[in-house]
């Protein structure tokens, strides 16, 4: 059995840019998981990728021509029904052994041959055997079969191809894109393996205009890459012509000068990476007079309809100039570059003419305009949006601030909508919320009310930045309640992987706020306040939605590194103030390192049981009457509670709740004798009760900043 190195490639029409690289990874993986699992590939062998628009590629390192033969022990029947009571073979025996190929000519030699074990309670007979290993040309042809079938295709499509038959016909082959050329090569040898109605060979097409040669021939698996730059014009690995861009991306950059850097966009480079096989960066430019326009119109308009990285300067501003990734690299680029500029040159200016004419109204002219957009078909308009988003941020405001930030929170969230019925939100709804504040500035709303109008989305995505002032962060906080708010109280809750009104992401902007901004809000006020503003519209579901919020926080404190177990300790009692949240848990953490902690945990627990049993009967009453202490165990603890409970109160009231926890931890002597030596059950009622307010006032001392109870092992 000998090694060589292995490479596949599939030639196939301009494959989607979005899922290119997912695309060739998969083909890869798959590709080389495959041959290990047959044996022809080790754990060591190496996987590389390849993907450019027009081909997916693998090469594998140390693949074997043959994977190794593999002992193989079957299990038969039981020795019961397989032997009769002289020993001897029974038919039903026979016919299982000649099914697997024994030799059954001599049917004593074929049972001597067969092994007897134990198999639960009953005797069985084995059989060994070897099985041949797969040859490369078999594992292959599975491997890649099954590799091409689970592709993650965005998109399949259908076509046909003409059958090698002597009859003339057609067949049709399903695949994301029409297939034209198959390369399978181990070592020089090519390997005549099949697929989409292709034979494998030793050659595939370059580049579509610039190759040298046509076929381009591969002399051995290793040689792919290099052989395909050279005499393809084409850079096979997707990672290097990526680098390639961002490379050129740069010079050209720096030969511009003053600072001028491309805009960052990993997304843009990804897809235009997956647009060329062998790049060539030229730099353009616009007229001057465009730069009027707020950046953000010009530079999405760029990249979204062009694929263009927009040229910022050393302070960010975006300049006249912007920069192309070309699939050609003719001597003279200036047919390149005149054709780019000619092409950008009407977007720019239906860009232009949308700002000029949206300037013509104000904000406030267009609120009647979203009464007539359609918002939900059970919560009614944008424009009853607004008015429900107005009076939640009114309720916060008041909270929040005095009568100034009142008026601009509501002056924020009756336009923040307005700019969805302008012509440049229409033709770009990404600038939501962003043109808005342009056109407060333009109405001379001022500066803090034009931020609140931008910033009422924020945070849009994971790490995104918070609203920028006091007035963004309440309209911010009202528009997520109320589509929580809204969307709980028409039962449209998120399931599974679907979430088409983003609620987790509007919960986890809740959250963020409340922590990051430090607000005084309680969590449970929050979503009562906002139900009033739906009128008969909806449910109340404060309490699902509560739970939903508490959940997402949950896996945000995980994720920071906090352990489940703290977590839960925490949130179990359920904190309406989120921003001391991760005080609390830093107390817990601070807690549950100290000696007294298991031993206090697990009397929390207890105490939390007896009274769970206890008050089923009816509630418990957290007070002691000193006289109907009988047993020294009792007194003791009553005397510890009244000696450091008001301390620990007066620590947690401070904010301290590490410290507040740490003065409860000499609980832990009274506590454990009080459980040895004091029978809570009494047969005396009023002792009982007396015993059970004394676990009452425990218990309520204990579990201020987390139910302890949740530590416990």
């Amino acid at each position: 059995m000998t090694t060589q190195n292995l490479l596949v490639e599939l030639f196939v029409e301009e494959l989607p840019p979005k899922a290119l690289q997912k695309l060739g990874d998969a083909f890869a993986t798959v590709l080389g998981d495959q041959l290990k699992a047959l044996g022809l590939a080790s754990a060591a062998s190496v996987v590389t990728p390849f993907a450019s628009p027009r081909r997916l590629a693998a090469h594998v390192t140390a693949v074997a021509d043959k994977a190794a033969d593999k002992a193989v022990q079957q299990k038969l029947m039981p020795v019961t029904v397989g032997l009769d009571a002289s020993g001897n073979a029974s038919p039903a025996l026979l016919k299982k052994l000649q099914a697997l190929g024994a030799d059954v000519s001599d049917p004593a030699a074929a049972v001597a041959a067969l092994k007897r074990a134990q198999d639960g309670k009953a005797e069985a007979l084995f059989y060994d055997s070897v099985v041949p290993g797969a040859t490369l040309q078999e594992g292959l042809q599975k491997a890649l079969l099954e590799a091409l079938a689970k592709l993650p295709i965005p998109k399949v499509m259908s076509y046909q191809l003409e059958t090698d038959c002597e009859l003339p016909g057609w067949t049709s082959v399903n695949f994301v894109r029409p297939a034209h050329g198959l390369v399978a090569l181990h070592g020089s040898a090519v390997v005549p393996v099949k697929a989409l109605g292709l034979t494998a060979g030793n050659s595939t097409t370059g580049h579509r205009f610039e190759a040298a040669v046509s076929p381009v021939v591969l002399a051995d698996a290793d040689s792919y890459a290099a052989t395909l730059k050279k005499d393809g014009a084409v850079i096979a690995s997707f990672a290097e012509r990526k680098a390639e861009i961002a490379r050129q991306l740069a010079a050209a950059a720096a030969k511009v000068g003053n600072g001028a850097r491309p805009i960052e966009d990993e997304a843009l480079l990804d897809e235009v990476t997956a647009l060329v096989e062998r790049p060539n960066v030229v730099t353009c430019s616009f007229e001057t007079e465009f730069l009027g326009v707020p950046q953000e119109c010009l530079i999405l308009t760029m990249k979204a309809n062009q694929k263009y990285f927009p040229l910022l300067d050393a302070a960010g501003k975006l300049t006249n100039k912007f920069l192309v990734v070309s699939n050609i690299s003719p001597e003279d680029t200036s047919f390149v570059t005149g054709g780019n500029e000619r092409v950008v040159r009407p977007r720019l200016a239906d860009a232009k003419f949308f700002f000029d004419q949206d300037r013509k109204k104000t904000l406030a002219s267009r609120v009647e305009g979203l009464g007539k957009v359609v918002y939900h078909n059970k919560l009614g308009t944008q424009g009853e949006r607004v008015e429900r988003v107005r009076a939640i941020a009114k309720a916060i405001a008041t909270q929040l601030g005095d009568a100034q930030l009142v008026q601009d929170a509501d002056l924020a969230a009756q336009l923040a909508k307005t700019d969805l019925v302008t012509d440049m939100v229409g033709e770009f709804p990404e600038l939501q919320g962003i043109m808005g504040g342009y056109y407060a500035i333009n109405d001379g709303l001022g500066e803090t009310v034009a931020n609140a109008i931008e910033d009422h989305y924020k945070p849009r995505f994971a790490g995104d930045a918070l609203p920028r002032n006091t007035a963004g962060v309440v309209v911010a906080l009202a528009d997520k309640l109320e589509t929580l708010v809204g969307m709980f109280g028409i039962g449209n809750l998120p399931t599974g992987d679907r979430d088409p009104f983003a609620l987790r992401r509007h919960a986890l902007g809740v959250i963020r706020m409340l922590v990051e901004k430090d607000l005084p809000l309680d969590l449970n006020a929050l979503l009562a306040g906002a139900l009033p503003a739906f009128g008969d519209k909806i449910t109340d579901a404060s309490a699902a939605l509560a739970d939903f919020i508490y959940d997402r926080l949950a896996g945000s404190l995980r994720e920071q590194g906090y352990s489940a177990q703290e977590v839960d300790a925490v949130l179990a009692l359920r904190p309406q103030r989120l921003a001391l949240v991760e005080k609390q848990l830093a107390a817990v953490r601070a807690f549950a390192a100290l000696p007294e902690s298991p031993a206090l945990a697990a009397a929390n627990k207890r105490v939390g049981n007896i009274l769970k049993k206890a008050e089923v009967e009816g509630p418990v009453d957290a007070h002691v009457n000193p006289e109907l202490l009988q047993e020294k165990a009792e007194q003791d603890l009553f005397a510890a509670l009244q000696r450091f409970v008001p301390e620990a109160n007066a620590q947690f009231e401070a904010g301290d709740y590490t410290a507040s926890l740490q003065t409860l931890a000499v609980l832990r002597a009274p506590v454990d004798a009080f459980f040895d030596d004091v029978m809570v059950n009494a047969e005396q009622l009023d002792v009982r009760m007396n015993r059970l307010g004394l676990l009452k006032m425990l218990h309520n001392a204990m579990n201020r900043v987390a139910d302890l109870s949740r530590l416990a092992a």
